[in-house]
């Protein structure tokens, strides 16, 4: 079974877990995830100012990006507006979606799928305040909604149950349960419940 690949787009202002949670579960589970900067410099920086040197730019994977299973974008502010001013991840997000490739993003960063059209006729979540932006889409405001090849997660405490979901999409249910017992996160679960 080949691997599959995965680009996460990063700007300046990306919210810290929702930017790695994905990256490290993925990773844990065989995905062959790059993180992929959009501001010309292999260094961004967080939200909350974390730096962080990304796997590649833009420019050097573009030509990959057909090839993608999935393209990933964190939210947080401003970085999810920086990622909606750069005009070649979305012209790739646009492809991506006509090609009905799995799409996913986070918080605020379902903006940038709103406002290119990518929502419309579909179920999505965002971080709350941000309904307005998913132009087209019935809000679920559940923790993450998948409909069709567009997944959504809502904000920094549903980024392990979006990653899970995105692994057991890409890989399988069984590989995403592994992943979420080796980390704890179905104890967690389990002792919240009782």
């Amino acid at each position: 079974m080949t691997m599959a690949k995965v680009y996460q787009f990063m700007a300046d202002g990306f919210e810290d877990i929702e930017a790695l949670i994905p990256v490290d579960v993925l990773r844990r589970g065989g995905v062959d995830i790059k993180t992929v900067s959009i501001t010309g410099s292999n260094m961004v920086e967080s939200a909350h100012g974390v730096v962080l040197m990304t796997d590649a730019l833009f420019e050097d994977v573009e030509d990959e990006l057909k090839d993608a299973d999935l393209l990933m974008l964190p939210g947080g502010m401003p970085g999810a507006e920086n990622l909606n001013a750069h005009e070649g991840l979305k012209k790739a997000l646009v492809a991506q979606n006509e090609a009905g490739k799995k799409i996913a993003a986070i918080c605020a960063a379902p903006l940038v799928l709103g406002g290119l059209g990518i929502l419309e006729g579909r179920r999505a979540t965002c971080y709350p305040g941000f309904e307005q932006t998913l132009k087209g889409a019935t809000y679920t405001a559940d923790l993450w909604t998948t409909d069709h090849n567009i997944t959504t997660g809502e904000g920094p405490a549903a980024a392990l149950p979006y990653a899970y979901s995105l692994l057991a999409m890409l890989v399988s249910e069984e590989k995403a349960r592994e992943v979420a017992e080796g980390m704890r996160y179905l104890h967690l679960m389990a002792s919240r419940m009782m």
